[in-house]
């Protein structure tokens, strides 16, 4: 092989995911052009849920186990099915919230889990013509959806730390706007701390490419963080929960850049100061006092990527 030939992304269970994505997101296009005569109701921690979840899941579940019979699953909406040491975990509207809005930020997620560890994630963006995909060791990509195929990937790299925690470009999901009342204590703190950025994808997707420099999101699952957990990780960037584990996560997930920035993320968000204040800046030497540690500045390689990326159409 020629060395200096990038490998390609994408191995069989990739391959797998990506066209049970393609599946998955017809379908979800044909709900979303109907979206408005779409019946909504609501689970019993609240969150919205349509007949477009479950058919969605159900499709690209069906694509998978016709392909995997032996391997387990895990939905939000279509529960777990088998056991085994392999796992695909699947959310099929992933941000009903701006999918029953008509706003074309929902994405459909999956990802494989072997052994505990995520090995393969993509987050498709049916509305906006995009997936989003990582293999472990294998680096992390983006490319257009065009036709129905895959086409012009193109790696993924997150970006360093930026000079402060109040300087980072940060993504809060869900919307701040549609935000639950019961995370205003905590996403307050959040939003007092960073500079709150616009997101048109996934926050985590942002940082994967670099856009962003955190995003944070609460009340999320396993099934919402698996498969962009490994594509901001496989990009170069970090992933874990407010007390900083990484996967499974549920609850609050912290995507960052660099260790750097989600180190001083989980200072905040960890205050148990007074609801719906921020302590001030002079609380908060947390940028300044990770950033002289030498293990969390030391930066790891970015796995897949060439010297000079290079543009893979097929």
């Amino acid at each position: 092989m020629d060395p200096d030939r990038r490998p390609d992304p994408r191995p069989d269970d990739l391959d797998l995911a990506l066209r049970a994505a393609l599946a998955g997101a017809e379908l979800g296009l044909a709900y979303f052009a109907r979206v408005q005569g779409l019946a909504r109701d609501h689970k019993v921690d609240g969150s919205v849920v349509t007949e477009a979840d479950l058919a969605v899941e159900e499709e690209v579940r069906r694509v998978l186990l016709a392909a995997r019979p032996d391997d387990a699953f895990l939905g939000e909406e279509t529960g777990e099915l088998g056991a085994g040491d392999r796992r695909w975990i699947l959310d099929g509207i992933d941000g009903t919230l701006v999918f029953v809005e008509g706003d074309d930020r929902w994405q459909t997620l999956i990802a494989l889990e072997e052994d505990g560890e995520v090995t393969v994630g993509v987050a498709i963006l049916p509305a906006q013509g995009q997936v989003w995909y990582a293999a472990r060791g294998r680096g992390a990509f983006v490319a257009d959806v065009v036709g129905g195929r895959v086409t012009a990937d193109r790696p993924l790299r997150a970006g360093g730390p930026p000079e402060s925690l109040r300087a980072s470009r940060t993504a809060v999901l869900p919307p701040v706007a549609m935000m639950p009342e019961r995370y205003h204590a905590e996403v307050d703190r959040l939003v007092r701390a960073v500079e709150v950025a616009d997101w048109r994808v996934h926050g985590a997707l942002l940082v994967a490419s670099g856009e962003l420099d955190l995003a944070v999101q609460v009340g999320g699952k396993v099934w919402d963080y698996a498969p962009l957990s490994l594509i901001v990780t496989e990009a170069g960037g970090v992933f874990g929960g407010d007390d900083g584990r990484p996967h499974p996560v549920a609850g609050t997930g912290v995507f960052a850049g660099h260790e750097v920035t989600a180190a001083a993320a989980r200072d905040v968000l960890g205050d148990v100061g007074t609801p719906g204040t921020y302590p001030g800046t002079d609380a908060f030497p947390t940028m300044e006092r990770t950033a002289s540690d030498p293990a969390l500045r030391a930066r790891r390689p970015v796995v897949g990527h060439p010297a000079a990326a290079t543009r893979r159409s097929s």
